[in-house]
C-alpha cells in the first residue's frame, strides 16, 4: 500500500489562519520549527473574533477554559475549543476550531486543525494532527529517540527531517486507540484506525486498520 507522506496528500486545511502554513510546507515535519513564529506574526496581525486573554495567548470564540489548565504563548486556541481542568499548553501551540485538549493532556509545539480530539492522559509535542483526528485516553506522541539523533521518516523511502525532535503525524480522520506509543517519526494515514496498546513506527498507509505492526489491514 502507498505510504503518502506529502502535505497535501495527508491533509485539507481549510482553517484560514493556518493554510499559509500547510501550503508553505511540502511535508508536514517542515511546519515544526517554523510554528513559533507563525503564531507570534498572527498575534501581531490579529485575527479577527480572536481575543488575547493573556501575554502570547489569543483565543476564539465560545473557547471555554477550566481554572485548573494552564497555557503558556504564543499560543492560539481556535474557536469553540474546550481545555479542560489540568492540561498544560507549554507555548507554540495552534488550534483550528471545536478541540479538546482534555484532562491532564500535555501538548507543546504542535498544529492541530478542527476538530481535533486529545482528551485523556495524551503527550502530544512536535506533532501536526489532522481534522477529526482523535487519540485515545493514554496515548502519547513521543518525539525524541533514546539515542537523541535526528529524526528519520521510514516510508517507501528514508525522509531525513533534519530535526532533532519530530512526534506523531496524524492524517485527517486518523484514530488512534487508547495506550499506544506513536514512536519519533510516525505517521498515520487518512482515516486509519490503531487498535489500543499498539506501539507504531513508520509510514502507515490511509484507509487501514492498524492490530499490530504484523497486522495492518484495508478497511473494508
Amino acid at each position: 500500500m502507498s505510504k503518502k507522506v506529502k502535505t497535501k496528500e495527508l491533509f485539507e486545511c481549510k482553517t484560514a489562519y493556518l493554510k499559509e502554513l500547510f501550503e508553505a510546507s511540502e511535508y508536514p515535519w517542515e511546519m515544526l520549527p517554523k510554528i513559533k513564529e507563525y503564531i507570534l506574526g498572527l498575534i501581531n496581525e490579529g485575527i479577527e473574533g480572536y481575543t488575547l486573554i493573556a501575554e502570547g495567548v489569543l483565543v476564539g470564540e465560545n473557547v471555554k477554559i477550566y481554572p485548573t489548565a494552564t497555557i503558556e504563548g504564543p499560543t492560539i486556541i481556535g474557536s469553540g475549543t474546550e481545555i479542560r481542568p489540568g492540561a498544560f499548553i507549554r507555548g507554540s501551540v495552534i488550534t483550528g476550531e471545536k478541540c479538546v485538549i482534555g484532562n491532564s493532556s500535555e501538548l507543546k509545539n504542535c498544529v492541530l486543525l478542527d476538530g481535533v480530539q486529545v482528551p485523556h492522559y495524551n503527550y502530544v509535542g512536535d506533532s501536526v494532527l489532522g481534522n477529526r483526528a482523535h487519540l485515545g485516553a493514554g496515548s502519547i506522541c513521543s518525539n525524541l529517540k533514546s539515542d537523541g539523533k535526528n529524526i528519520v521518516i521510514h516510508g517507501d523511502t528514508e525522509y531525513q527531517t533534519g530535526l532533532r525532535k519530530v512526534g506523531g503525524i496524524l492524517a485527517d480522520g486518523a484514530d488512534v486507540g487508547c495506550g499506544c506509543v506513536l514512536n519519533p517519526g510516525t505517521v498515520i494515514g487518512r482515516g486509519t484506525s490503531v487498535y489500543p496498546r499498539t506501539s507504531v513506527r513508520g509510514v502507515i498507509g490511509e484507509g487501514c486498520i492498524v492490530k499490530s505492526m504484523d497486522n495492518i489491514v484495508k478497511r473494508i
